[in-house]
């Protein structure tokens, strides 16, 4: 696989970003390509390893190597084959995915891993870029009816799988467009929103119907949608949003971040009425919350013109290399340091809020902290204690809480009489992905809790196949072994 001595000669390349001056001014992705040539030497670097554990490092299983030795042989087309017969939407991953695949390379042991991520977009943008990518619908159809609710990553692998199946898909979204959080939690200048409508228009030539404003449980019966269709796939998402229980959580300018992502997203995409405006414009924006829903919040803040950025996470500071505890080919809890927080913001660790402090008018203007450490016994749950004497108070107009979602939301484990787990997320067996109501399936963060972009899209396969077997006794639809999958 790849050029057998190419590790030996070949550094790490990524991608450039564009000035943070310029990519400033706009909500357009920033990335520079690179050269074609230098993308082979990239797929160069693939070692002939024996055992590719990179394949258990990506949820998905793709066949790393085998893409990349087309790479660097110059055949885009075949490594485009490869790398769809495991990834719906390689566009979506070689963007969005913090690469778990990396993390269990070979090379990485001792050397910088190979660019797995971004070998994977550039494969998949020379495939729309040279039409590659066509509608494929099925030569039958088995006269089966599938309802899935939800359109992000998870729903929408799960209907194109389906649908090669041969039955008839229906995906329902509550939004007014497809997309889930790909559309309305990411920004723009992580994906641009282009990205996902020209794949869901294959998926519509595909014959996948698209049903918008359709909010399940609400606007649209749930009692219709169970009697109507022969199978029911539940792919909404873990989207209730934890808070902050402390004082001063109610005044105006404490806000949940996807809130603040969501209208950003929209206004970027034309819309410009909104019932509340939430923007970082001059004023001293503090993110609570240290993961990637934070750093996106630092990135629009700072697009907006924020007076300053600070993040706080209440966690000690990772280790920049990897811990001990967590030795490769596991996914490591290390420092990691987006392009937004490149463009200009404070971290701290190991702090916690206290209070939000507001005026006679509601309106927040500061908050309080307390430095923490957090007290590590054997064979117990880590302790937090306040350090005394540490209080400080900041100057704050705009708080976002990114501070992660606690499970599914009720409406459809009401509407349908569901069973959920401690964690409020829909009980359904990673054997064969069924509740306990016949012929309704979930998948994704709505069954196994928040998680990253490509789990939600191996959900979506998996729950696809035993859709498909559930309602034809037996499945051609590819199934990766629930003991294979990796515990990221």
């Amino acid at each position: 696989m790849g050029k057998i001595t190419g590790f030996l000669e070949y550094e790490r390349e990524i991608e450039s970003y564009k000035p943070v001056d310029d990519r400033l001014k706009n909500y357009k992705e920033f990335t520079v390509p690179m050269p074609e040539d230098a993308l082979k030497n990239q797929g160069a670097r693939c070692m002939d390893c024996g055992i590719p554990f990179c394949h258990s490092g990506c949820p998905l299983g793709n066949l790393i190597p085998d893409f990349n030795d087309k790479v660097y042989k110059g055949k885009w087309e075949e490594a485009a084959r490869i790398l769809h017969s495991t990834n719906n939407f390689p566009e979506f991953t070689g963007r969005l995915c913090p690469a778990p695949c990396e993390e269990a390379c070979v090379l990485g042991i001792n050397e910088d891993p190979v660019t797995i991520e971004n070998i994977e977009k550039n494969i998949v943008e020379q495939a729309f870029k040279n039409g590659w990518i066509k509608p494929n619908p099925p030569e039958k159809r088995t006269g089966k009816k599938v309802a899935v609710v939800g359109s992000g990553p998870s729903g929408l692998a799960a209907s194109q799988q389906l649908n090669r199946a041969g039955h008839k898909v229906t995906v329902f979204e509550r939004d007014e467009k497809v997309g889930g959080l790909l559309r309305y939690g990411i920004p723009d200048f992580k994906m641009e929103k282009h990205v996902i409508d020209r794949r869901v228009e294959i998926l519509e030539q595909e014959g996948i119907e698209f049903m918008t404003n359709a909010h399940v449980g609400e606007n649209v019966s749930s009692k219709e949608i169970y009697e109507g269709f022969d199978a029911v796939l539940l792919c909404g998402g873990a989207t209730v949003r934890r808070g902050i229980p402390i004082e001063g959580a109610d005044l105006k300018g404490v806000y949940q971040a996807m809130d603040f992502l969501k209208q950003n997203n929209q206004r970027v995409d034309g819309k410009e009425k909104f019932e509340e405006v939430i923007m970082a414009t001059d004023k001293n924006v503090i993110v609570i919350g240290g993961g990637d829903t934070g750093s996106d919040c630092i990135g629009t803040s700072n697009r907006h013109g924020a007076a300053s950025v600070v993040n706080f996470e209440i966690l000690p500071k990772p280790t920049e290399g990897r811990p001990a505890d967590q030795p490769w080919p596991y996914w490591p809890m290390r420092l990691r340091t987006s392009s937004s927080h490149k463009e200009g913001v404070e971290r701290f660790f190991s702090i916690s809020t206290k209070r939000f402090i507001g005026n006679d008018k509601g309106e927040l203007t500061g908050l309080e902290t307390v430095e923490v450490e957090w007290i590590m016994k054997p064979g117990e749950r880590p302790q937090l204690k306040e350090i005394p004497d540490s209080s400080k108070t900041w100057d704050c107009d705009l708080a976002l809480l990114a501070l992660g979602f606690t499970g599914a939301e009720r409406t459809l484990v009401d509407q349908f009489g569901l069973e959920t787990d401690f964690r409020t997320n829909i009980s359904a067996s990673i054997k064969d992905y069924k509740t306990n109501v016949p012929k309704v399936f979930a998948a994704g963060d709505i069954r196994r809790g928040q998680s990253l972009i490509v789990w939600a899209i191996s959900e979506g396969r998996q729950a696809a196949h035993h859709v498909d077997k559930f309602l034809m006794g037996e499945s051609q639809l590819p199934l990766k072994d629930s003991n294979d999958l990796p515990r990221v």
